[in-house]
Order: C-alpha cells, then structure tokens, then sequence
C-alpha cells in the first residue's frame, strides 16, 4: 500500500512545511539584526516644532535648522503666501 521511503529520498511535502515555518520564526527569536543603537542616536538628538503653512505640526530637527540658509528675512505674511503660491 505504502511505499516505504528510501534514505536519499527524504524531502517530503511534512518536511518542506517544517522548514517553512522555521524560516517565518527567525524574526521572532531576534537573528534578524538590532537596530536599538540607530533608536537610542535619533532620541539624543533634540526636535524643534514648526508649523506648515497648511496649519500641521511638523517635527525639526534643531540641526537642520541651524544648517539651513535664510533667504531673505523680515518678510511680509504677504510676500510669504504669494512664494508658496497660495492666495492671500
């Protein structure tokens, strides 16, 4: 009835399951790398909230603001819609 398996014959269908859900775990038992050194450097840093013009909250990093450039200050509310293109 059965045909009994022969020693160079062993991947079955039972195996290839097996082997497949062993693959889906490795995640989970953590040999997937850890990024905690990346987490713990990003929340030294400090933030600064602006707002867009849109009206969000948008989170800065205080570094970037000091690298960026001012391209003209003291500027009128004005001025600043008509540079984004929105209408005043």
């Amino acid at each position: 009835m059965k045909k009994r398996m022969k020693k160079g014959e062993q991947f079955t269908r039972r195996s290839m399951f097996s082997m497949l859900g062993t693959t889906l775990l490795i995640p989970f038992l953590g040999f997937g790398g850890n990024d905690s050194d990346q987490l713990i450097a990003s929340e030294d840093e400090k933030f600064q909230t602006l707002l867009k013009p849109d009206g969000t909250a948008v989170k800065v990093k205080i570094s970037t603001l000091k690298k960026s450039k001012v391209v003209k200050k003291n500027i009128s509310n004005k001025f600043f819609f008509n540079w984004l293109g929105k209408k005043f």
